[in-house]
């Protein structure tokens, strides 16, 4: 079943007029296994989640950096676990992306995998793609940004995504463009999943 949505592309400078779009809700950086653990076991009562990582870009050939962030975000709060401070995944962590209990929505997550899986050893479990969910609503557009503005007439500054995500103490920017992303994902699939449950009763 597919249903469509009034409008399925955009131009850059389209998106370039838009409003921005901003995260108000609670922001927590988690530093240490503790309050991993913390965070998880709030996330477990949560049935549907936002999905984002960040890595520190490389600006030099040969050079690459491991995964930096996971972000995990519900609508009210979002978890920005730091893994460069926690030293790889928490056992938590990978317990709560490989569980098929909660349903985890992201974007490429082909990327994201390949990145997570060289900090530690997942089996994804209950994720989707907005990529592929996006073109049963006959959206053509892939990245975020361009699915966001389609949906909501909203711009996602993307000015942060190349700052450095190792670094010691994120700044509010970042933290808010890291929280954002996951966030988005979510509300995304909010939104065209009660499309299409109201297309169906229709």
């Amino acid at each position: 079943m597919t249903t469509d949505i009034a409008r399925t592309t955009i131009t850059k400078e389209e998106i370039a007029n838009l409003p921005i779009e901003t995260f108000n809700g609670r922001i927590i950086t988690i530093t240490n296994e503790a309050d991993a653990n913390k965070a998880i076991s709030y996330l477990h009562y949560v049935p549907i989640v936002g999905f984002d990582t960040e890595t520190r870009p490389s600006f030099k050939k040969g050079v690459r950096y491991k995964i930096s962030l996971i972000q995990i975000a519900t609508e009210e709060v979002c978890f920005l676990f730091r893994l460069n401070y926690l030293k790889g995944i928490p056992q938590s962590l990978i317990d709560f992306l490989n569980n098929d209990k909660n349903l985890k929505i992201g974007l490429s997550l082909r990327d994201d995998f390949g990145a997570i899986r060289k900090r530690g050893d997942i089996a994804p479990g209950n994720f989707v793609d907005l990529q592929h969910y996006v073109k049963g609503f006959k959206i053509q557009a892939e990245s975020l940004q361009k699915i966001y503005a389609i949906l909501f007439s909203k711009r996602i500054s993307k000015g942060q995504r190349l700052t450095n995500w190792n670094a010691e103490r994120l700044t509010e920017s970042q933290k808010k463009y890291a929280a954002l992303d996951a966030w988005a994902c979510l509300k995304i699939y909010n939104y065209l999943n009660s499309s299409l449950s109201a297309h169906e009763l229709s």
